[in-house]
């Protein structure tokens, strides 16, 4: 599980939206953020993460934790823009079916988690 992480967020900085969803099930659900629309299937969320790796950004692990099979994550994304640096630091917590793969992320942010900063 901890390599899944590590390969999502090495994705976030240098991949592209299939690679992220190839690390999914076929059906897994994303909620990103948790209270935001849900996503659900490979198709969904190669073009929700196709937006996201779109932009530059980076991403570093900050904290791990994996209990059972699921694995809880504190980590930053930073975004470079033209114009602004954005950084975010949400708390991801995904579920693991039995192939290693996600079924199910939630990300805990919200927009007073998002810091700007113009360029």
């Amino acid at each position: 599980m901890a390599d899944v992480v590590a390969r999502y967020l090495s994705f976030l900085g240098a991949g592209t939206g299939e690679d992220i969803a190839g690390l999914f099930a076929a059906d897994a659900v994303v909620e990103d953020p948790v209270g935001g629309q849900i996503l659900q299937g490979r198709d969904a969320l190669t073009s929700f993460y196709s937006r996201v790796t779109a932009a530059e950004n980076s991403a570093e692990l900050l904290t791990l934790r994996v209990a059972g099979n699921s694995a809880a994550f504190h980590f930053r994304v930073v975004t470079t823009t033209a114009d602004q640096v954005i950084t975010i630091e949400p708390i991801d917590v995904i579920t693991f079916d039995d192939h290693g793969l996600i079924t199910g992320l939630r990300a805990h942010w919200s927009a007073e988690d998002v810091h700007t900063v113009a360029r």
